[in-house]
């Protein structure tokens, strides 16, 4: 399964949700977005991440570590 989240915009601001299920605040300065792992995961053990033409690997652990490989 091959998800795509849509590009960030000027005009919109992707927020993570926080432990409590909410809108977290916008990112830290100098932190970049953050985004909860269950969001990129969406309910699947791995999902591939394409960057820069090459492909990646994120994979949740049963002990709830995440790894990433190339």
């Amino acid at each position: 399964m091959h998800i795509q989240l849509p590009p960030p915009s000027a005009s919109r601001m992707f927020n993570a949700l926080d432990a409590s299920g909410g809108q977290s605040a916008e990112p830290e300065p100098g932190r970049g977005l953050a985004l909860d792992s269950h969001t990129l995961l969406r309910g699947h053990k791995t999902v591939t991440i394409v960057h820069n033409g090459a492909s990646y690997r994120l994979q949740a652990t049963k002990l709830g570590k995440l790894i990433l490989t190339k």
